[in-house]
């Protein structure tokens, strides 16, 4: 049975880099090996874990169009070789990236794809960390169903707080399902929390509440893609986000 960590927020808010943190606080702690989902068709997590992808979930079903009539196996049988090629190896992790389909019309059949493909992986990985589509659509589209822990992602303002609001409500509406919910505050002013994050956690019942600081080390790797292995081993922000995924 998997252990998984997924994240959720608006653009913007450093959630990829939280996320790419929480991959290397499990590696360094010997959770092994991992499994790092990109759920975001504007995928750039594999930039902030140090690695490439070169081949997507969303690529992989174009030349499955293009390569059915010639294979001698199902399209489903097809797609799955082509993800299981896409997957990005590590020391540690490995990745795997929806990407955006090429094609015209919306992401309906490769969120379907990425569901059926999460589905059958993660029995494969005792830890997988899943980095969701920026904005609120993520859990709409029910691309996960259940998880351990859901870690809701925000800044420190206000209309930030109320978003984590409008978070929980959505993944309860949708029937997401988490036995531990957390927030994340991130670049909060000397990493306290800001008014009104104590009635968010009450109105959400999170099981604990983050307040990350702002960090000029963490600000520069992001606007760099610098990867998370680059970042101090005692920066305030890496030291919450263990403790946070690591218990």
């Amino acid at each position: 049975m998997s252990y998984s960590i997924a994240f959720s927020g608006k653009g913007g808010v450093g959630k990829t880099t939280l996320a790419a943190l929480a991959v290397r606080a499990l590696t360094e702690a010997g959770k092994t090996p991992v499994l790092a989902i990109d759920a975001d068709p504007n995928s750039c997590l594999d930039a902030q874990l140090g690695v490439e992808v070169t081949s997507t979930i969303g690529s992989a079903r174009e030349t499955v169009r293009e390569e059915a009539e010639e294979a001698k196996i199902s399209k489903q049988e097809l797609l799955r070789m082509k993800i299981a090629q896409g997957l990005v190896e590590s020391k540690g992790f490995d990745l795997i990236a929806m990407g955006r389909p090429e094609g015209a019309g919306c992401y309906c059949y490769a969120n379907n794809v990425l569901k059926e493909a999460i589905r059958e992986l993660s029995g494969q990985y005792p830890y997988v960390v899943l980095d969701n589509e920026a904005g609120l659509e993520n859990l709409s589209r029910r691309i996960v169903q259940e998880v351990d822990v859901l870690i809701l992602v925000s800044d420190a303002g206000g209309a930030g707080l109320r978003t984590l609001c409008r978070l929980y409500d959505l993944a309860n509406e949708m029937g997401v399902k988490y036995k531990k919910l957390a927030l994340a505050i991130n670049r909060t002013r000397d990493g306290k929390l800001p008014p009104g994050a104590r009635d968010v956690e009450a109105y959400t019942k999170a099981s604990a509440v983050v307040a990350l600081p702002y960090d000029e080390e963490i600000a520069k790797s992001a606007e760099e893609s610098v990867s998370a292995w680059h970042i101090s081993e005692n920066n305030p922000v890496y030291a919450a986000i263990k403790q946070l995924v690591n218990g």
